[in-house]
């Protein structure tokens, strides 16, 4: 039994630096992980429609040798229907291969097959074949739009602090737009990249006074079932105050001929500030 016990421990040894003596492949993107010939990597979540890379090193070893520049591109061997790839160029480096996936494709988790080549053989390395597995999901992004409720004169902006949490592996770019305002209709494109939390600044205006409802959505810009909708309140008043801070905080909506009077403004507001605080206690 003991025998049995050493045999299979030096089998163990035996075949790992077998393993470890073949060429392998340095994946430096969305993750990061050594695989060999055979072995599988579980890269990350991706949208339908949205497409994602696959970044490596040409760099590797055989027999424990050093071989720069071993592997000479990087490609995907199948794929399921619908979804498509585009290999990385001769002697890239990094090796950079692109796949989108399906714009229909079921939230799920899909196999992709990809392959490193060592062009004719030149190093005597062969090529070397690995498994990747990713989790297609519409449910790719989490976003906090702030505040739910906002206030302003008329012509004067709003901002609106949008946070997107991108959890995909997917560097795609994102469209944030609002509706129901008659006077705004701006679209932003915004490139939220994978695994990384920013936060975009949204302004809005409105000239006439009245109470409005904006329907804010983040969209993904490759695929329509990837987005998130929010509801917020804006309310637009008249009021001298809201000039006042207006032109004291250097907002200037209106022509270069009505500078003096934004002056003259901002010197009431000055003394008016003053006033509404009180003389300063010792």
């Amino acid at each position: 039994m003991r025998f049995i016990r050493v045999f299979l421990l030096f089998a163990g040894i035996f075949t790992l630096s077998i393993v470890n003596a073949s060429p392998y492949l340095q994946i430096i993107g969305p993750v990061n992980k050594t695989v060999y010939n055979g072995q599988s990597v579980f890269l990350g979540k991706v949208g339908p429609g949205e497409s994602f890379y696959v970044l490596a090193s040409p760099n590797t070893t055989d027999n424990g040798n050093y071989i720069n520049l071993g592997w000479d591109t990087l490609e995907t061997v199948n794929l399921s229907g619908g979804w498509s790839s585009l290999r990385s160029p001769l002697y890239q480096n990094p090796m950079k291969v692109k796949i989108t996936v399906a714009p229909d494709a079921p939230d799920g988790t899909y196999k992709i097959t990809l392959r490193s080549v060592n062009i004719q053989n030149y190093s005597r390395i062969g090529n070397l074949t690995f498994f990747a597995y990713v989790n297609v999901s519409r449910n790719i992004f989490k976003v906090d739009v702030s505040p739910n409720s906002l206030s302003s004169g008329p012509g004067q902006p709003a901002d609106i602090h949008v946070s997107i949490n991108n959890t995909g592996i997917s560097d795609e770019p994102f469209y944030i737009s609002a509706g129901g305002l008659p006077a705004w209709n701006a679209t932003d494109e915004v490139i939220s990249l994978h695994f990384k939390e920013e936060t975009y600044t949204y302004p809005v205006f409105e000239n006439e006074p009245g109470a409005y409802s904006i329907n804010f959505s983040v969209d993904s810009a490759t695929s329509a079932l990837v987005s998130d909708t929010f509801n917020i309140r804006f309310k637009v008043k008249n009021s001298l105050l809201n000039d006042f801070n207006a032109v004291g905080n250097g907002i200037g909506l209106s022509p270069i001929i009505f500078e003096p009077s934004y002056a003259f403004m901002s010197g009431l507001y000055y003394i008016y500030n003053n006033l509404t605080k009180g003389p300063k206690s010792h």
